[in-house]
């Protein structure tokens, strides 16, 4: 083992100016012999001489021969935190989905705050915001051409983040923890977001202990308590089956001109009666192809689900579109995911194959030249069929406010109509666990049947002598 010795002495930051950059030199000795380290800036030296400083008041040995603390020692693999940052977006970046990227982006942003060595000179924090989720978080576009106020922004913050072994101190990772609590402006984040950004930090944190940066993952050391996150539905979403045909109708009836081929509605009855009746996401809906559908001229049918197609925006997608075609959500690529049609949604799909037929490459859902739906045509369509068909305080409430709810009354009324949770689980494409915590007040109002149809089975009476 190296030799150690706790004599040690440190100076002050020395500032020397050069012919056309001025450096900052930390200088201190152990055991008599001189060291000194150069810095950049004068927060990144002054970063530097804390950690010595601190290591000397906890009593911390220094190695002779390199003169640093043996805690410091343990990280000779160190990044400055943007580096490491940058290097853990592009592992990631090759095997990640589009809206993976962009939130292993979004995530990152939000750490670096607390990651800072000084706020000397920092930027606007929306320009710094869109430098690091617009060019340097993402893999696909840092080399690229950056406006000027990106590019000052990108060297600054290069220059003034603390060392990424920080992140071994509990205080440090509470620091962190509050800050992607937050938004931009300030205020608490959604509890949903919150717990999504956690996951990615500690996933990042288990990079930096791979990558021998970290001694340990200690986030689960931090006492720390995160908003409570809402898993369940609202019930108030979801919509009896009058009111998903009114809905339907009602989308139905909306026109862009007076072209019947070019209005926007009647494209979209299917796409909406295909999440009210066999549940599907809307990614899902946006893909499915000709192919996919198994259907007799009337009755029950069947979808074939392979491909989903979520909106990332062009910057995250490896082809540039703003839909990130890849396989079914956590299903291996080419997996298919099998869903009953009922009766109303193979008329429908009938109907809309006769009226429209399909995109080039099969899609029955496309914009009015071919092209992907824009979530912006979907949401306005949805709208203007619900300020149809509810009334004016329905509208108001959460009654089917977005057309994800549609397949949460999907779900119900599977349940309702008591079809098992492993059967429900499957067609809707999730686990058991998450079905049964998602849908559990529904779950919870299908009590009362089921005791009923539990004391049918015991052949149970009331009125019988119990002494039998």
């Amino acid at each position: 083992m190296n030799e150690t010795s706790y004599d040690v002495k440190i100076w002050n930051i020395e500032t020397r100016p050069g012919k056309t950059k001025t450096s900052y030199r930390v200088t201190w000795f152990v055991a008599g012999e001189r060291f000194d380290k150069k810095k950049a800036t004068y927060a990144l030296a002054e970063s530097f001489r804390s950690d010595l400083v601190a290591a000397a008041r906890r009593g911390e040995a220094f190695e002779c021969a390199r003169g640093l603390p043996v805690s410091m020692l343990r990280n000779e693999n160190d990044l400055p935190f943007f580096a490491f940052a940058c290097k853990y977006v592009d592992m990631k970046w090759t095997r990640a989905a589009g809206k993976s990227r962009a939130g292993n982006a979004d995530t990152l942003a939000s750490v670096l705050p607390a990651m800072l060595a000084t706020i000397r000179g920092k930027p606007d924090d929306r320009v710094l915001r869109r430098a690091l989720t617009g060019w340097a978080f993402n893999t696909k576009r840092r080399e690229d051409p950056k406006p000027p106020e990106i590019e000052q922004a990108l060297k600054w913050v290069q220059a003034n983040t603390l060392p990424t072994s920080r992140l071994n101190d509990p205080a440090k990772l509470r620091e962190v923890l509050d800050q992607i609590s937050l938004k931009l402006d300030g205020k608490q984040a959604a509890a949903k977001t919150v717990y999504r950004k956690r996951a990615v930090f500690n996933n990042a944190l288990e990079y930096a202990l791979e990558l021998k940066i970290l001694t340990a993952n200690r986030l689960s050391e931090v006492k720390w308590t995160a908003p409570k996150t809402v898993r369940a539905i609202d019930k108030r979403v979801v919509i009896n089956p009058a009111q998903g045909r009114n809905l339907l109708t009602a989308v139905e009836a909306q026109k862009v001109d007076t072209a019947p081929r070019r209005s926007s509605g009647p494209m979209l009855k299917a796409f909406f009666a295909a999440m009210y009746y066999a549940g599907l996401r809307p990614e899902e809906a946006a893909m499915l192809c000709k192919p996919d559908l198994q259907l007799p001229e009337a009755g029950w049918g069947e979808l074939l689900l392979s491909t989903t197609a979520p909106t990332t925006g062009a910057a995250w997608t490896d082809s540039g579109e703003r839909r990130d075609r890849r396989q079914l959500k956590q299903r291996a690529e080419g997996e298919v995911r099998a869903v009953p049609s009922p009766p109303p949604l193979t008329a429908v799909l009938h109907q809309h194959l006769k009226t429209f037929g399909t995109a080039a490459d099969g899609r029955l859902f496309r914009n009015l030249t071919g092209g992907d739906l824009a979530e912006s045509t979907i949401s306005r369509v949805w709208d203007n069929a619900r300020k149809t068909a509810l009334s004016e305080s329905e509208y108001a409430s959460p009654l089917a406010r977005r057309p994800y709810d549609l397949r949460h009354a999907c779900v119900s009324t599977w349940l309702a109509a008591g079809v098992p949770a492993t059967q429900c689980a499957a067609w809707a494409g999730h686990s058991v666990a998450v079905l049964l915590t998602t849908y559990a007040a529904v779950i919870a109002g299908l009590e009362a049947e089921a005791h009923e149809r539990i004391e049918r089975a015991l052949d149970w009476d009331d009125d019988a002598d119990t002494s039998e």
